[in-house]
């Protein structure tokens, strides 16, 4: 059965404004380090940048790998980091998250797991990608249903799918196995459905835009930088990028198109330790 959706009141002929954080890897310890970059300090650097930009947001997408250590505390170190933002965030689980751990520590007055959000001309389904024990990601039929059910009540709205893994392939020889394992089927599958506009992820630690093309148009495919780390793009073995952190902002416009751009963190504090074969 379908469950009710989170609803904004915002009007249908006005755009829906969104903030994308991913993969932060957050542990109990605020002082701790992955692969030489604390990733307290350099989620703080992204969401101090945010605040300075002061993009008019309606709210954030968290799309996933929250902690890295499956700790309560991670997860409620991310909530209390977020909340200078005033913003609501909507969060699903990566591969490094513990669902259950993640659904009982975010918790707070702003923070939702619900599945479907409503706003203005929109809906946007949060979808968990996951498979237990295992890095990459598969889409579950349950996941698939839960798509179309909510399309079916909603046949109006314009969609966008948000999920942890990348359902496309990026180039990256190592990285590559861990994507959606069954990402062709699904992307065929989602391309039959005219309202579907859009498809946002996490996971890759490095920007990415492109589409697939239907036979009802083009979707658009979005993946965002990580808060911390990133991976070197094009890289058959595993690599880190001096790319600095970053997040994602997008513009959901009344007719179904998307504006969105990637930004990073200024200047060059945060330098991975490029010795690392992995983590």
């Amino acid at each position: 059965m379908l469950k009710e959706a989170i609803s904004y009141p915002i009007n249908r002929n006005e755009s829906i404004r969104l903030v994308q954080v991913t993969d932060p890897h957050l542990f109990a310890d605020p002082e701790a380090q992955l692969l030489g970059v604390n990733t307290a300090h350099s989620l703080a650097a992204v969401l101090n940048t945010i605040q300075a930009i002061d993009y008019p947001a309606d709210f954030m997408l968290a799309t996933g790998d929250i902690s890295q250590d499956y700790s309560s505390e991670s997860y409620q170190n991310f909530v209390k980091a977020i909340a200078p933002l005033q913003l609501p965030c909507h969060y699903l689980p990566g591969n490094h998250d513990d669902p259950r751990i993640m659904h009982l520590h975010m918790q707070g007055p702003k923070i939702y797991g619900d599945r479907r959000i409503l706003a203005g001309n929109w809906q946007i389904i949060m979808l968990d990608s996951t498979v237990r024990g295992k890095p990459g990601g598969n889409m579950a039929e349950d996941e698939m249903l839960l798509i179309e059910a909510a399309v079916a009540a909603e046949p109006d709205k314009n969609t966008l799918l948000v999920m942890h893994h990348n359902p496309i392939q990026v180039d990256c020889k190592w990285l590559d196995q861990h994507s959606m394992d069954n990402g062709s089927d699904f992307l065929a599958r989602v391309g039959q459905l005219p309202q579907v506009k859009g498809l946002l992820w996490g996971h890759v630690h490095q920007s990415l835009d492109s589409t697939y093309s239907t036979e009802l148009g083009q979707l658009q495919l979005m993946a965002t930088p990580s808060t911390c780390i990133q991976f070197k793009p094009k890289s058959p073995y595993f690599a880190l990028d001096a790319k600095q952190p970053g997040y994602r902002l997008l513009e959901l416009k009344a007719d179904g198109s998307i504006l969105t751009n990637v930004y990073r963190v200024p200047g060059n504090k945060f330098a991975p330790d490029h010795e690392s074969k992995g983590y």
